[in-house]
């Protein structure tokens, strides 16, 4: 009896064995196609530097620990973004969505970007590397003044293509000043009316804001919305 259970035996151990080798050819095809697709990697490395950068701050986060967790080397790190200071300005999510949110209709152009502002700071779920930025520079970090700088370049080189040089010079510094305010009374200090209000009223009063602000150089009527003001 005793053989007869282990022959039975025999073709369910055989087929265990099957599936595992299956499974482990799997994983290493996954880990051949991960090593052959720049755009995998570069995307898995945009998503840890995020959360590594919002844990450690901007200072205190390195480009191994980031290498470590998207799973790759750290030369390829470098390969992809060259400086921490690169990495950062490619993570920020506000430097990346900017140009999505903002084509489309110049006259919608206010709700485009106070929606993709809320959406992007509502569920970040306080990961969001710009906060951790903000935090860095509220103890005099220069690299956070830096950085900032940059990342108000970056912004302004897609106001540029909507607005004109003349406006974008204009506006742009306005903008990203009420934005940072806005971020830091209440994704920071979490303290005050625009820490208390919901992300739907947030949205509502951020529109007014920035149409006003972009009203001082763009005409919003219809028969002109497609034209800064000279």
């Amino acid at each position: 009896m005793v053989i007869n259970q282990e022959k039975a035996a025999c073709p369910s151990l055989v087929a265990y064995a099957g599936t595992f080798t299956d499974m482990s050819q799997q994983g290493a095809a996954a880990q051949r196609r991960h090593r052959r697709d720049p755009e995998f990697n570069r995307e898995a490395i945009l998503a840890a530097a995020a959360k590594v950068f919002a844990e450690r701050g901007y200072q205190q986060a390195t480009l191994r620990e980031i290498a470590r967790r998207a799973g790759v080397t750290h030369g390829l790190v470098v390969r992809h973004f060259g400086t921490k200071e690169q990495l950062f300005l490619a993570a920020v999510p506000g430097t990346r969505d900017l140009a999505d949110d903002a084509a489309g209709p110049l006259e919608t152009l206010p709700e485009r970007l106070a929606a993709g502002y809320v959406r992007r700071m509502e569920t970040s779920a306080g990961t969001d590397p710009l906060l951790a930025l903000l935090r860095s520079a509220v103890v005099d970090d220069n690299a956070s003044g830096r950085l900032l700088e940059a990342m108000q370049r970056s912004t302004s080189e897609v106001y540029r293509e909507i607005l004109g040089e003349e406006a974008t010079d204009a506006v742009a510094p306005f903008m990203a000043s009420l934005l940072i305010g806005v971020t830091f009374s209440r994704y920071i200090a979490r303290a005050g009316a625009l820490a208390e209000m919901s992300a739907a009223t947030l949205q509502a009063h951020l529109t007014t804001c920035l149409r006003a602000l972009l009203a001082t150089v763009v005409s919003f009527e219809a028969d002109d919305q497609d034209s800064p003001r000279r």
